[in-house]
Parts: C-alpha cells; structure tokens; sequence
C-alpha cells in the first residue's frame, strides 16, 4: 500500500464520512493498540468566536504568501524492528474534507510507543508508513468548513488516529482535524507545547470517561466538558466497537468521581500523570500522588498534588494510600504498568454488598487477577477522533486553560537534528536515560 492510500477515521457526523477501515491481510495475528488504555445539547459545546487580539511578530492571514510546496521529508518505518529511515521528495498530505487543516510541523514530542511500536510491532498500520503522536506548528491550509482556525495559527495537533499517516508527526507538513487541534495562545511556544497533546488527551479521557469527573464544576468557574454526557449521547452502534462497553457500561452515575473525593495515582510524575494530577484538583478532588519523591516531589507539589508517596518501598505505600483515606479510595489512575495498578488495586475499597464500587484506570496494562470491587478501566483513546464533539470540546477546553495559565506544559529536554536525529532520541528514550522530561525535537530553527 502506497502512503496516499491511507485510512481515514470515521467520524460521526455524517457530513464527514469518508470510506470505512480497508481489510487487514489475511492474518491471525491480533492488532494490539498500544495508547495509554488504550452528539450532545449546545451547553455541552464551547463557543468558536476567535479572539481579536494581535501580538507582535503574528502575521496576518492575508499577508501570507499562497503555500505551494509539494514534497517533504518523512521518517518512513518500513518493517518492525527497523529505525526510521530518513526520506526526501515524498509528497505532501493532502487534505480530504473541510475540517482538515495542514499545519507546518515545528517540533515533534516524543513519547514511549514511538519505539515500542517498532521493536515490539504494536498497532502498526500498512508498511511503509509514517509515526508520531505529538506535534505543534502553524496552519499553513485552513479548513474549508467554517473554523476558528486561520492559516499562520500556532497549533498543537494530536495523532490519535495512527492508521492515517497524513495525521502522524514525522514529517513536516501535517494533517490536523480542526477538532483535534489546539490554537496555542502567544505565551506558549510550539517547542512547550508540542509533547502535550497525547498526555492531556489520556488524562482527560481517564478522569472524565472513565472516572465521570465533570469538568463543568471546576473550582475556577471555567466550564470544561462533560464528556461522560458527551459520549453517551451518541447511539452506541456508531461508536468503535472497542470502545462501547468502556463508554457506556463500565460506570454509573452515582459512582462518578466528585469534589472532594480522594484519587491516587501511581506514577503522577509522568506527562499524563502530571496532567492528571492538576485537572484532578480543577475538578475539586484531593490527589496522592506515589512518584519518587526525592526525585520528583517538589514539582508535584507544585502541580497540587496534596499527598505525596515514596514509590520504592511498595508494601509502605499501599499501607499509606489505605490509611490516609481510611479504606474508602475508590478512585484510582495507574501510568506504569499492570503491577503497580495491581498493587493500587490493593490499596483501593474492597467494598461488599451494597457499597459503591471502586474504579481503576490503566494506562499501560491493567492486572490478569480481578479486585474484589474493583471495575477495570482502559481509556477510550478514538474517542478523540471518532466523536467529533468529544475532540472539540476537549481542545476548547485546552485552549482556555493554556490561555489562562492553569495547566502547565510537560518540562522538556530538546533533542536536535530535526528529523534525523529523531532515532537517536528514541534510543535515549529506550535505554531510560531520559527519566522525567519529555523529549521534543525541533524541525525549525
């Protein structure tokens, strides 16, 4: 399959359908998606109207010169087990409906499937393609459907939608949904930005999908989006199959997350954990946060974290995490792997009869072994790109708390050589070297 063959993702609106998934090859081998897993009322949906403000060194859209560029550099991954081979003269995506937008790629953030999709063969769409989640940059075509974004926008694109490598980040000209993207306000550079999309969008599902946050009752007074009432306005035929049960049956109402409620989550230093942690307090609930303390816990605290939990000595700190909420944690978000969601399990309710049940998200792995009282959870990761309103009002959202300064990007360490030294930064990213920033490449100067 060439790379202008490619998957589109189905919407749900009907307007921008394009053809269903292509057939895989015959095969029993099973596709595996790697993520961190995994139509509504009007006040559900956030205004569009652009603000007018102009910033020194902008420009405006009708001073931009007309784009006609036609061919790019790309990292292609031909097999699995290969490193991303750099190419010229590939061709430019092109934009196949009138919320698509090409947006000139500045930085790429990395994030751990980069490389574990190859070494491992995780979620790999049609050979050759093109990888890559994270991306900022600025519009260079805008949608043709009435938007909020303008050609020389700062935007912050996120690839949910792997199987399309017009989406992916690895090059430099992109794809971007206007409902999947981000506009940036002029305090956040594109480098800042670009290794957030991924960890907000995960964050967001887990704690409003999975857990029922709603972010309409944010201490701030902001109006974030209910996405549990989001989603389950849609008819369930018309989402994902995969995602189905995990968006309508896994919680109920009166189970959902509130203020005042405690969450743990295990690895809160992480990009997602981090995002976590700090919409966990918008939404008024009390955060532990289990980290390497010495390393990590000055900026958790900083980020609101309200208790902090050395992770090394596992035994002490589920005993912790059970004392200090007296038995009753019910909330609980895990962004390591399957044994340290087992042992938060551990710590959570194990409720009998008639008590509410306890809910635990999985980023990377969920445990084999059931918890008495325990509902599993994996994100709905296509969610994002699939509902259009539930990417939309996620972005909306990101826009004004980027814009008002009550979420902090990642910190960053810039790895340079642009798209050719993006191998040797998932090397860095192999090996563990890098333990806590998360590494951002640079395509421009």
């Amino acid at each position: 399959m060439s790379l202008n063959e490619i998957y589109i993702s189905q919407s749900l609106e009907q307007s921008l359908t394009p053809p269903e998934t292509p057939p895989r090859e015959k095969t029993k081998e099973k596709l595996v998606h790697p993520w961190p897993e995994p139509e509504t009322s009007p006040e559900d949906v956030f205004p569009t109207k652009r603000q007018k403000t102009h910033h020194f060194g902008e420009t405006e859209e009708d001073e931009l010169e007309p784009f006609n560029v036609f061919t790019q550099e790309v990292l292609l991954l031909h097999a699995p087990k290969q490193r991303y081979a750099h190419t010229k003269d590939q061709p430019v995506p092109n934009i196949k409906n009138d919320r698509e937008m090409l947006v000139a790629v500045e930085a790429i953030g990395l994030n751990p499937i980069d490389w574990k999709a190859p070494d491992f063969g995780w979620g790999l769409p049609a050979l050759p393609c093109i990888s890559g989640r994270d991306l900022a940059g600025r519009v260079v075509e805008a949608p043709k459907a009435r938007s909020r974004f303008k050609r020389g926008d700062k935007v912050l694109g996120i690839s949910t939608d792997y199987r399309d490598s017009r989406k992916s980040a690895f090059q430099q000209y992109a794809i971007v949904s206007d409902f999947n993207a981000c506009r940036l306000p002029h305090h956040v550079s594109t480098k800042k930005a670009a290794p957030l999309g991924v960890a907000f969008v995960a964050a967001s599902l887990a704690l409003g999908i999975c857990l029922g946050m709603d972010f309409r009752d944010v201490k701030t007074g902001l109006r974030g989006p209910n996405l549990l009432r989001i989603i389950r306005s849609i008819r369930r035929d018309l989402l994902p199959q995969d995602i189905r049960a995990e968006c309508f049956d896994k919680i109920v109402d009166n189970e959902r997350a509130k203020e005042g409620d405690w969450i743990a989550i295990w690895g809160g230093s992480s990009a997602s954990g981090v995002c976590a942690v700090q919409l966990a307090k918008l939404a008024g609930l009390k955060v532990i946060a289990i980290i390497d303390v010495a390393k990590n816990g000055a900026r958790m605290l900083k980020h609101g974290a309200d208790l902090l939990v050395d992770r090394f000595d596992t035994d002490r700190a589920v005993q912790i995490v059970k004392d200090v909420t007296k038995g009753k944690l019910r909330f609980g978000l895990d962004t390591r792997g399957k044994e340290t969601a087992l042992l938060l399990a551990q710590a959570m309710q194990q409720g009998g009869e008639g008590e509410k049940r306890a809910h635990l998200v999985g980023l990377t792995g969920l445990p084999k072994e059931e918890t008495k009282g325990v509902v599993y959870h994996s994100v709905p990761i296509k969610a994002f790109h699939e509902a259009p309103r539930v990417g939309e009002g996620l972005m909306l959202w990101l826009e004004t708390l980027l814009e008002q300064k009550l979420l902090t990007t990642p910190d960053i360490e810039v790895a340079e050589g642009g798209l050719e030294g993006i191998n040797a930064a998932l090397d860095r990213l192999r090996d563990g070297s890098v333990n806590g920033p998360r590494i951002v490449v640079p395509l421009t100067t």
